[in-house]
């Protein structure tokens, strides 16, 4: 039996109750079932259907679907929906918890999907369903609109179809075509990498649409019928939209068979596929669509800044939400509407008059401009498009990177602006998280050669720019090239120069760094190029620090991040300097100046588009969090902050960030699973070019030995690392952080190494001299040097001097300290002290550093646990902040209310939910609602 003559179910476009076979698709419904057949042979693969909106991807999925469940084959349907992205994987779990067998299973994960912190958990659990469910038979997933998946879906789509490729799994997916966002490009890319195969939907002809008619009107369609359907241009949504209140209001009669008018060809009205986009559009873009509809044909930019008294800058974000909705496109200079239909459709629906002067004139120009005339030759266009990015750079790098991109494709491979708009583009690229499109521009812009020394020198400064969070020795490269070619202006020199300083100093190669900036400097300054002088005071700071000049330090971060507010974050030739003075805010002890600084790089970045500048401020964020003994928190914003696969070079900025902080977590917590993990990736960071990825690595194992009670290996790693140039060590000995003082002292003498122990102490106190008003610092000092001598008062000094600090897991371990010294001699007066680092390590949710302590009070003699600080008696599993939002989300609220009713983010919102499930051992939100009310109701 032909598919094309059953239909399941009312598809996209059908409105009310009207069900019409399948016209005109013959050919793509014979290449899904040679798919269908060869799922049944057990190959599985990947179908992209695409098309634009009302095309009928939706159609094509459920007669996809409908034919593999009369072959006996099992289907999991999802769809995602522009206005429902606040359970993250919905539209998977919509699917497979629809479907019957061991899927049922999975409607516990409904839950925890709405926890962040969770997703490579949940990625295995779906995983192992979908291969025990395909090990029963060959298996359909279909997954409609995919440019409205929320990110969670979308990884979790790409991964698992990468994963299960060699199972007899079908993944049918459908996706609008033209403009989507980054991460449904980025899984386009990657699906096509895979070998997906390809099924573009193009519109009906003529004898289709008159078959549609006809199945809606019940007769052949007469000649103005067909008039009426060929204004759909074979797109079958707006054509039953057309027709079928048509039908349903008399306006058609049938006259000796033929279907037609009985008074002209009805007025133009709303369209509900029409007014659905309309409705999903901001305030202010669906009064600019509305308005270019007044208008009666295409409009410019300016045109509508006038009639709405906005400026052309100010209507950028609405221009591009009506661009992503399929409502307008460019032409030349104009925006105009995808379909005269639509025009009218938005124009029937004005409540007044247009607000243009004269009539609505279908494709005519308004009387205020004159016609457009013939289109500009391409270089023209390209030079129009060029100047548009230039202009939207600053403010909105998304649109910026677009124009780019279609200036690209309108000039020859030969054109010798050509390198020029490479480089231009590659910045807000790679802004918008799509890096590894900037960087195949480049290279193969590069490769191609026959550049000149400047063309050449402009599209390595790019690539420079964009290595810098994922290859540190790319970056150097690239600068270093770039600044060697002979005959480059001042001006592009002294920048490849300033990204070469920053490249070494990011890289650890502290004394080339020095050399690069002196040099960058003098040309810098004769080409009066203050965003140089930015980044290269940047250099300057982390040199001071290098040297352990922490005022001068601090200093010169204060005066480079005035410099980038002055001059704007798109300037910058690295990232926000701000970011510097973040980390150096955080490892000098000033946390909560650290915090408040990425908290507002992240909101800036967000506001603005800048994905590559929000994932660099979280993986800072990552860091502050970890100190400040936040550890849910931190492993939350980590996890969120993962690089993905496709991301160029090995992610030295993640590597230096999250990888280490996770780590840390793992070992806190005693999370075995994850700290091999990490440890794999930092024995991968040992290899690397880069000398501070190689350093970080290096204390990450050192650390684990430790851990695992094998201190004379982590000394052994660490040897490595004090064998290279002295000038190039890293400031702290090897250690990533003061604090980390006291933690090599302990594992030096664990070890035997009394020279390593000593040497460590006397870095800590010169730090500390060197530095007189930081407190933290003179902490870290005496806890190292009470540790050295077996000294109890060094040590009670460091407990006192940690309290002005906000480093939580480094003042319990000083109090720990403390209280294993008295313990030897005073065990009742040790009790204090660990019953407060117990506490914190509780608080933090330490859990490994809290069982240790509390084996130490049982051995002091404390038999019964203490209540831990902030803790609830009918609560003793969870910490003050997991109850506060158990509590809430009992109440039926969602994270995001959660996080907005408690000042916190969802992504802790998500991870302290995730916690106290654990520790509660309930797998729902039902549960847990029932379990509050019992407690603290006193049942």
């Amino acid at each position: 039996m032909s598919a094309n003559r059953v239909t399941t179910r009312t598809g996209p476009g059908e409105p009310g109750d009207v069900r019409t076979p399948l016209r005109g698709r013959d050919a793509e419904l014979a290449f899904v079932e040679a798919r269908l057949d060869a799922l049944d042979r057990g190959e599985g693969g990947i179908v992209r259907v695409e098309g634009p909106a009302g095309i009928g991807r939706s159609r094509i999925l459920a007669e996809a679907a409908a034919i593999a469940r009369r072959r006996g084959t099992r289907v999991f349907e999802g769809a995602a929906d522009p206005g429902e992205h606040v359970v993250p994987l919905g539209p998977f779990l919509g699917g497979v918890l629809a479907a019957q067998g061991p899927l049922t299973e999975v409607v516990r994960l409904r839950d925890l999907a709405t926890t962040p912190g969770r997703r490579f958990w949940l990625l295995q659990e779906l995983g192992d369903r979908l291969r025990e469910a395909a090990r029963k038979g060959p298996l359909l997933v279909v997954l409609d609109d995919l440019q409205w998946c929320d990110d969670l879906t979308l990884l979790t789509f790409r991964t698992l179809a990468a994963g299960l490729s060699a199972h007899a799994i079908l993944w049918l997916v459908a996706v609008r075509g033209g403009s989507v966002p980054s991460g449904v490009r980025t899984t386009l890319d990657r699906i096509r990498q895979a070998g997906a195969r390809e099924l573009a939907l193009g519109a009906l002809d003529d004898r289709a649409a008159a078959r549609i008619a006809e199945d809606v009107l019940g007769a052949a369609p007469g000649p103005d019928v067909l008039r009426l359907a060929r204004r759909a241009e074979g797109v079958p949504q707006l054509l039953l939209e057309l027709l079928v209140p048509l039908r349903e209001d008399g306006t058609v009669t049938v006259r000796d068979g033929a279907a037609g008018f009985a008074a002209g060809p009805p007025a133009p009205r709303e369209l509900p596929s029409v007014v659905r986009r309309l409705g999903r559009l901001s305030d202010e873009a669906r009064e600019l669509v509305r308005t270019a509809a007044g208008t009666g044909g295409p409009v410019t930019v300016g045109r509508l800044a006038a009639l709405l008294g906005r400026s052309p800058a100010a209507l950028v974000p609405a221009v591009q939400e009506s661009l992503d909705a399929d409502l307008l496109a460019e032409a030349g200079d104009r925006l105009a509407f995808r379909h005269d239909l639509i025009r009218e459709a938005v124009a029937a629906g004005l409540p007044r008059p247009p607000r243009a002067a004269g009539p609505p004139r279908t494709g005519a120009a308004p009387a205020e401009e004159p016609p457009a005339g013939p289109p500009p030759p391409d270089a023209a266009e390209a030079g129009r498009l060029r100047a548009e990015a230039a202009e939207l750079a600053p403010t909105a790098p998304g649109p910026a990177a677009e124009r780019g991109l279609r200036a690209l494709e309108l000039t020859p491979a030969d054109a010798p602006e050509r390198p020029r708009i490479v480089a231009e583009t590659i910045p807000p690229l790679w802004q918008t998280g799509r890096a590894a499109r900037a960087r195949e521009l480049g290279t193969a812009t590069l490769a191609a050669g026959g550049l000149g020394p400047e063309d050449e020198a402009l599209v390595r400064l790019a690539l420079a720019r964009l290595a810098a969070p994922f290859d540190f020795s790319e970056a150097v490269r690239q600068a270093r090239t770039g600044a060697g070619l002979p005959g480059t202006s001042a001006t592009t020199r002294g920048r490849l120069l300033a990204t070469l300083a920053v490249g070494l100093s990011m890289s650890g190669e502290h004394a080339a760094a020095e050399r690069a900036a002196e040099e960058a400097w003098e040309t810098a300054a004769a080409a009066g190029d203050r965003a140089a002088e930015a980044t290269l005071t940047t250099v300057r700071s982390a040199v001071a620090f290098h040297r352990m000049d922490l005022a001068e330090a601090f200093r010169q971060a204060e005066r480079s991040a005035a410099l980038a507010d002055a001059l704007g974050v798109s300037t910058s030739l690295w990232v926000p300097e701000a970011l510097w003075h973040a980390l150096l805010s955080n490892t000098t002890g000033r946390t909560a100046e650290a915090l408040a600084v990425a908290d507002e790089g992240i909101r800036a970045a967000g506001e603005q588009g800048r994905t590559a500048a929000a994932r660099m401020w979280r993986m800072t964020r990552t860091r502050v969090l970890l100190e400040t003994g936040r550890l849910a928190d931190a492993r939350a914003d980590a996890e969120a902050a993962a690089p993905e696969p496709g991301d160029p070079g090995p992610g030295n900025l993640a590597d230096v960030t999250l990888r280490y902080v996770m780590l840390r977590v793992a070992l806190h917590t005693g999370d075995r699973p994850a700290a091999e993990a990490y440890a794999a990736e930092a024995r991968r960071m040992r290899d690397d070019p880069a000398p501070v990825v190689r350093h970080f690595g290096t204390w990450m194992l050192a650390l684990k030995a430790d851990h695992e009670g094998r201190p004379d290996l982590a000394m052994a790693v660490l040897d490595g690392v004090m064998t290279g140039s002295a000038e190039d060590r890293p400031a702290y000995a090897g250690l990533i952080d003061p604090a980390d003082a006291p933690v090599l002292v302990r594992m030096a003498l664990r070890a035997g190494r009394s020279e390593r122990a000593a040497g460590a102490v006397a870095l800590a106190e010169r730090r500390a001299e060197l530095n007189p008003g930081l407190v933290f610092l003179a902490a870290t000092a005496a806890h190292a040097r009470g540790l050295l001598d077996n000294d109890l008062a060094p040590l009670v000094r460091a407990v006192r001097l940690y309290e002005d600090c906000p480093r939580v897991l480094a003042r319990a371990s000083a109090l720990e300290d403390a209280g294993r010294k008295l313990a030897a001699t005073r065990r009742a007066e040790a009790v204090p002290y660990f019953e407060t680092a117990l506490a914190l390590y509780t608080r933090s949710g330490a859990e490994r550093d809290a069982a240790r302590v509390h084996r130490r009070l049982r051995a002091a003699g404390v038999r019964r646990r203490p209540a831990a600080a902030g803790r609830s008696d009918a609560w003793p599993e969870l910490t003050a902040a997991e109850l506060r939002v158990a509590r809430s989300a009992a109440r039926g609220l969602t994270n995001r209310q959660v996080a907005e009713l408690l000042s916190l983010s969802p992504h802790t919102v998500g991870s302290h939910l995730r916690r106290a499930f654990t520790k509660l051992d309930v797998t729902s939100r039902a549960g847990l609602t029932r379990l509050v009310e019992q407690r603290d109701s006193g049942e």
